[in-house]
C-alpha cells in the first residue's frame, strides 16, 4: 500500500514508526561504545581491532548510501527496508554468538550496508510525503530525534555490559530490529511517489550535477566534520575513561549519555534559531567550538580531570550538533526531486569522511589523557573552521 492512499491513523503510526527507527542507526554504532575495553580483553585483540569494527561500519554505511539512493528510487522504499531488517536480526545474533574478531569485523561491513538503506530510505519519507514548509519542519526534527541514539544507546550498553557483558549489545539491536520490522510489516507503506527505472548513465549524470554543486558539497564536509567531533570521544573516550581514569563501563555510559544530550541540545539550539541568518549563525558556532577547545587543551595542561574532560566536551558536542543540524536541514533541500540519490550521496560522504577521520584519530597515537583527547579535537575542528571560512565567503545561500 502507498501511504499516500492510506487512512489518516495509518499515516500517523507510519510517522511515529519512522521516528522510532530514525535513532536506530545511532544504536547501531553506540551502544557499544562502553564495552570496547571489554570486547578487547575477551578476545584478546588490542584496542585499534576493536576500534576498526566501529569504522569498518561507518566506511561500508558510507560507501553503501552512495549507490541505495538509486536503488531505492527505482525499486521503492519498503522492500529494501525489509530485507535490511531481515539481516540486521541475523548479523546482530551472529556477532553475538562469535569469538572471532575478523568476523565480527566482516558482520560490521555488512551491517553498515544494511542500515544504509534503512536511513536512506526514512531520510526521504518525509521529502516523498510532504510539501514545502510541512517537510521543512519534519527534517528539521530529523537530527534531533536521531540524536536519541547518540544518547540513549551507550547509556543503556553500559548497564547491559555491566550485568550481563558485551555480547548483550547485539543481543539488544536483534530484538529492536525485530520489532522495527514488525512494525514495518503491521503499519509500513510504500512512499517513493513515482519509481524511476536504474539507468545508470542517468545516475552518474544526477551524481555530477550534484558534486558540482559546491555548496551542496562543501556542506557534506562540514556534516562530516562535525559529526567526526564527536568521534574522538567515541574511538577512544572508553578506553581513555577506564584505564588512565579508572572508571567502569557504567561510568562510561554516564559520559556518553551526557555528550549525547550536548548534540541533542546543539540540534534544538540550531531548530530555535531557524531564523537566523545562515552563516553568521553557522560561523559563531564553529568559531566557538575552536575557541572551547583551546581553553580545553590549555587548562589540560595543569588539570587532568574527567570532569574537565566530560565538561568541555559538553560544550564542544552542543557547538557541534548545532553545525551538523544547521546543514542537515540546508543539504536536504537542494535537491528535492531527487530526494533518494541525493539523501544516499549526502550521507554516504558524510560516513566516508568520518570513518577516515575514526582511522586518522585511532592512527594518530596513544590516546591517554584530557590533553591527548583535546588535541585530537583540534586535529578536527581546524579544518571544519576552514571549510566553514569557505562557505560564508562565497555566495551559495
Amino acid at each position: 500500500m502507498h501511504l499516500n492512499d492510506a487512512s489518516p491513523k495509518r499515516k500517523k503510526l507510519a510517522i511515529l514508526l519512522t521516528f522510532v527507527t530514525i535513532p536506530f542507526s545511532g544504536f547501531m554504532t553506540d551502544i557499544y561504545l562502553p564495552s570496547f575495553p571489554s570486547m578487547a580483553n575477551n578476545l584478546n585483540v588490542s584496542e585499534h581491532s576493536i576500534q576498526l569494527t566501529l569504522t569498518a561500519f561507518f566506511l561500508s554505511y558510507g560507501f553503501a548510501q552512495l549507490l541505495v539512493g538509486s536503488v531505492l528510487d527505482s525499486v521503492g522504499r519498503q522492500k529494501p527496508v525489509l530485507i535490511s531488517l531481515v539481516t540486521l536480526v541475523l548479523s546482530s545474533i551472529g556477532i553475538a554468538l562469535t569469538k572471532d574478531v575478523s568476523l565480527i569485523i566482516s558482520l560490521r561491513i555488512v551491517q553498515g550496508i544494511a542500515t544504509a538503506f534503512i536511513v536512506v530510505a526514512k531520510r526521504a519519507f518525509f521529502v516523498d510525503l510532504f510539501e514545502a514548509e510541512e517537510r521543512k519542519g519534519y527534517l528539521s526534527y530529523f537530527t534531533i530525534v536521531w540524536s536519541a541514539g547518540p544518547i540513549i544507546a551507550p547509556f543503556l550498553g553500559g548497564y547491559l555490559e555491566d550485568l550481563i557483558g558485551w555480547k548483550s549489545n547485539f543481543w539488544f539491536l536483534a530484538i529492536y530490529a525485530i520489532i522495527l520490522l514488525i512494525g514495518e510489516l503491521s503499519v509500513g507503506g510504500e512512499t517513493v511517489p513515482a519509481k524511476s527505472k536504474f539507468h545508470f548513465k542517468t545516475i552518474v549524470n544526477l551524481y555530477g550535477t550534484m558534486l558540482q554543486n559546491s555548496g551542496f558539497v562543501l556542506g557534506i564536509l562540514v556534516l562530516g566534520l562535525s559529526y567526526s567531533v564527536t568521534m574522538v570521544f567515541n574511538v577512544a573516550g572508553p578506553f581513555v575513561v577506564e584505564e588512565h581514569f579508572g572508571f567502569n563501563s557504567v561510568v562510561i555510559g554516564y559520559c556518553t549519555l551526557i555528550l549525547g544530550i550536548a548534540w541533542m541540545l546543539g540540534g534544538i539550539i540550531s531548530k530555535r534559531s531557524i531564523h537566523l541568518k545562515f552563516n553568521a549563525k553557522t560561523l559563531i558556532g564553529t568559531l566557538s567550538q575552536v575557541a572551547l577547545i583551546g581553553l580545553l587543551i590549555a587548562i589540560a595542561g595543569y588539570s587532568d580531570w574527567l570532569v574537565l574532560l566530560i565538561g568541555f566536551g559538553f560544550l564542544i558536542h552542543i557547538c557541534s550538533g548545532f553545525l551538523f543540524t544547521n546543514f542537515f536541514t540546508h543539504n536536504l533541500l537542494f535537491f528535492p526531486k531527487n530526494a533518494g540519490i541525493a539523501g544516499g550521496l549526502m550521507g554516504g560522504l558524510l560516513y566516508i569522511v568520518t570513518s577516515l577521520s575514526s582511522f586518522v584519530i585511532a592512527s594518530s597515537g596513544e590516546i591517554i589523557t584530557t590533553m591527548d583527547m583535546g588535541l585530537r579535537y583540534l586535529m578536527i575542528s581546524v579544518p571544519l573552521l576552514i571549510v566553514v571560512l569557505i562557505i560564508i565567503r562565497r555566495p551559495f545561500n
